[in-house]
């Protein structure tokens, strides 16, 4: 195990963080998992905390092989993988999009509990998950960002398989703690990977709001 739990490894993560990122920075967590480890690398920052979605397009025969991903806007990234290059109508494309963008919309509101997105113009966007398995749909996450027109944007995640990095080197920075190998499941590197609920996800991200960090804090 490389990590106690979530919380453990934000703090970390924090840590390695502070030095390189330019501020004003907006850390923003990918839920549900990553808002917890984002929280604390909100708080090694002293920046404030959000929220960043994106969901996987499944292949219609295999519902579990993603062949692209939706971000929070609609737009629909298609893998660069043997499976992105699958044929695929469309018709059915557009359609999981729509639907796909609709349902983060209703996630990001229970989340954000009517508060508007923190505005990303002219800083740096700190993308942050829990760890990375494939990392398409995290990209797709990170790279929907551009038009709300951050100075840049960093992917940051406490463990990842080498060729992970590989996903971002076009439109972001990345840091990773550890990338050990062999690499079978994001899990199997925390001591504690329970689940996460939407109500820790809701209150992390209100104490955020309400209680804005200061640098070095844990």
């Amino acid at each position: 195990m490389l990590f106690k739990d979530r919380s453990e490894a934000g703090t970390l993560l924090g840590r390695a963080l502070v030095d390189g990122v330019r501020r004003p920075a907006v850390v923003l967590g990918v839920p549900r998992g990553g808002v917890v480890v984002a929280y604390e690398v909100a708080r090694e920052l002293g920046a404030p905390l959000d929220v960043v979605m994106a969901r996987k397009i499944g292949l219609p025969s295999n519902p579990e092989l993603a062949i692209g991903a939706v971000t929070e806007d609609g737009q629909v990234v298609v893998d660069t993988g043997d499976a992105g290059r699958l044929p695929v109508e469309e018709s059915y494309l557009q359609e999981q999009a729509a639907r796909l963008a609709a349902e983060i919309r209703r996630r990001l509101d229970r989340y954000r509990a009517a508060r508007p997105p923190v505005d990303l113009k002219g800083k740096t966007a700190v993308v942050v998950d829990d760890g990375i398995a494939t990392g398409m749909t995290l990209a797709a996450a990170a790279a929907g960002l551009a038009a709300r027109e951050p100075r840049e944007i960093v992917v940051a995640v406490p463990v990842a398989p080498p060729e992970a990095r590989q996903r971002f080197r076009e439109f972001a920075a990345y840091v990773c703690l550890e990338e050990p190998e062999p690499f079978y499941a994001v899990g199997q590197f925390y001591a504690d990977f329970r689940p996460v609920s939407d109500e820790r996800v809701v209150a992390l991200l209100r104490d955020a709001a309400h209680n804005p960090p200061q640098p070095g804090e844990s």
